[in-house]
């Protein structure tokens, strides 16, 4: 594992991001438009690569946390209408490893944020049965909880064995629980936009996908799919972005997949255009 420690986040936005707060959803054709990082009083963190020189990734606002894993800066060779050429992340692991950006001392008003990425993964699971991945982790200071609002699980009693995207959590009370659903299946080869929101009053998940809401994979303090205890969240001051795989000996036995314009911010932001 490799740890760096962060300066201070600087405040940045999205300039794709309308008036409104919402944009267009991405094209479904396999590229995505790329967003730019603007000032913003609304953003707590902003990453879309485009300043960062090729090669292994580094920069001083945020971390590099892996086992088993790279981090890469990349150009971006996938093509789609509306789409201009980029930097993009590269992650790659070996077996159930991990590589993660990680984005610490955030400092969240009332505990709550926003979250977005665009994310394209090369393949997912098909082996063991019940394989679970996490793509975006939350922590912080509490009972010892670790939020995960973007992940999934291969599921073998759907259709002939489907990844489905799900929310889920470990630690804490609550215990290790993914609540996947059918309606939200994941694809590999193609740029999704993922977005969620973490809502403090109620301890409330919520995820869009491509600009679409996912009412299914709504949890909350007393619906979830953990241990019938309430489910909290911890005082969030830690971010994870990338990629986890818990189980040994995996089919496929590598990951790859490509990251962009990662955001936090007080406000949902939407895809871009």
């Amino acid at each position: 594992m490799i740890r760096r420690p962060l300066t201070l986040l600087s405040a940045f936005a999205l300039a794709a991001a309308a008036a409104t707060g919402v944009a267009a959803a991405p094209p479904a054709s396999g590229g995505h438009p790329h967003g730019d990082c603007a000032d913003d009083r609304t953003m707590l963190f902003c990453e879309n690569f485009e300043t960062l020189p090729l090669g292994a990734a580094i920069s001083p606002d945020w971390g590099v946390n892996t086992d088993r894993g790279t981090l890469s800066v990349e150009r971006d060779s996938a093509h789609g209408p509306d789409h201009r050429h980029g930097r993009v992340l590269h992650l790659h692991t070996e077996g159930n490893g991990h590589a993660f950006v990680e984005v610490n001392n955030l400092r969240a008003p009332g505990n709550s944020f926003y979250g977005r990425m665009q994310v394209r993964v090369d393949a997912l699971p098909s082996a063991p049965d019940w394989a679970h991945f996490t793509l975006v982790e939350a922590t912080g200071s509490g009972d010892g909880s670790v939020v995960r609002p973007v992940g999934g699980q291969y599921v073998p009693t759907v259709g002939n064995g489907t990844d489905l995207w799900g929310v889920g959590s470990d630690g804490g009370p609550t215990g290790d629980w993914t609540d996947w659903r059918e309606s939200a299946p994941a694809s590999a080869g193609r740029w999704t936009c993922v977005e969620w929101r973490l809502d403090a009053p109620d301890n409330r998940v919520s995820v869009w996908l491509d600009g679409r809401p996912q009412p299914d994979l709504t949890v909350s303090t007393t619906q979830h799919g953990g241990n019938p205890v309430d489910f909290v969240f911890p005082r969030f001051d830690t971010v994870r972005i990338g990629w986890q795989l818990y189980q040994p000996n995996p089919t496929p036995a590598s990951y790859d997949l490509r990251l962009d314009d990662l955001a936090l911010s007080t406000r949902r932001l939407g895809c871009g255009s």
